[in-house]
């Protein structure tokens, strides 16, 4: 070969390369680079993972685990996931029912028998799952009768919680471990109040200023509701094994993924949409998919998948802004980068 055909096959080489490397680079990077750099009106403390087809596409994290000790956050780090936990809770008491140890459409009196009000011979686990349950407190009567409305809350999957011990013989972190070695989700865990192993803190911010949660309302017996610890990329495999029916048999996937009620979440507009068991349905720009979020105890949590893409947005943060205007504010701007990509293909 002479050296000028030499030069040219090297650099139509380096030009592929460029453009290999270019390609690689997703159009949405530099938009959430720029979200999670910024202080207005909040600074991003956190790590946001973005999948599609169950290859990471982006993946960073921005700001500290540890203030006080000004330790910077690492992709890995482990985070509450809040009311995510649900979502694991769900799949279990489907796992079970699967299994022909529960009904969805029993009353909960069966499986919960020392329970006295009334209202346990009407609310069902359906009910639990959905939060149309009504349930306040467990020596009072029920708000609103059980499938009527919808309130949100911690209380129907602590009940959950009960449920499988006693259908199942076997505790909520016993189920939910095996659950997670089965799919590698290696740094994901149940919150023990006596070994809460490397978890990040919690903080509340103002101002961008940012004050350690101390004494976490997290205990055993609320496990079930928002007691969960792991990793954007745990979470990503959460999705992947969930929504590619790996979780569940056909009939039970196609009941999770039907919306039994509604609800409103600021991050995704100011209209009612599908709710099901703890699963939210949207649909914005034309664009059906699926999300969960959490939020509480200085963490911020929101789990996007996008079907028509395989595409999961998974974003968790160690903080939560006390100005309820902000909470949740950079997760939806970040999601709705991720949506235009989408939609504008």
């Amino acid at each position: 070969m002479t050296k000028t055909k030499l030069f040219f096959t090297l650099a139509i080489s380096a030009l592929l390369s460029v453009s290999a490397k270019a390609q690689k680079t997703p159009s949405y990077s530099k938009k959430i680079d720029s979200i999670m750099t910024t202080s207005t009106p909040l600074k991003f403390n956190g790590v946001v993972l973005v999948s599609q087809n169950g290859k990471i596409k982006y993946l960073k994290a921005n700001g500290y685990k540890d203030f006080e000790k000004m330790t910077a956050l690492k992709t890995n780090d482990q985070f509450e996931i809040m009311s995510n936990s649900k979502q694991v809770t769900a799949v279990l008491i489907l796992q079970a029912a699967e299994q022909g140890k529960l009904d969805l459409q029993t009353p909960i009196k069966k499986y919960l028998p020392t329970i006295t009000q009334s209202w346990a011979d009407t609310v069902t686990i359906h009910n639990l799952l959905n939060h149309t349950h009504g349930i306040v407190d467990l020596e009072k009567p029920v708000a609103f009768k059980a499938g009527s409305q919808f309130k949100y809350g911690n209380l129907s999957y602590t009940l959950l919680g009960e449920i499988l011990q006693n259908t199942t013989g076997e505790s909520f972190t016993e189920l939910a471990t095996t659950l997670f070695k089965k799919l590698k989700m290696e740094k994901t865990f149940v919150y023990n109040s006596k070994n809460n192993q490397a978890l990040v803190p919690g903080y509340r911010s103002e101002h961008n200023q940012f004050e350690k949660v101390e004494g976490s309302f997290l205990n055993d017996d609320i496990a079930p509701a928002a007691g969960i610890v792991s990793t954007v990329e745990d979470v990503a495999k959460w999705d992947q094994a969930l929504f590619k029916g790996k979780l569940l048999s056909p009939k039970f996937q196609k009941l999770f993924l039907t919306p039994s009620t509604s609800s409103q979440h600021n991050v995704f507009g100011k209209e009612s949409m599908g709710f099901g068991y703890n699963i939210r349905f949207i649909k914005e720009v034309g664009l059906n998919y699926y999300a969960v979020t959490g939020l509480g105890d200085g963490f911020t949590c929101l789990n996007v998948y996008f079907p028509s893409t395989d595409t999961s947005l998974i974003i968790l943060e160690n903080q939560m802004p006390r100005n309820s205007e902000h909470w949740s504010f950079q997760e939806a701007a970040i999601k709705n980068i991720i949506l235009k990509s989408i939609t504008s293909k």
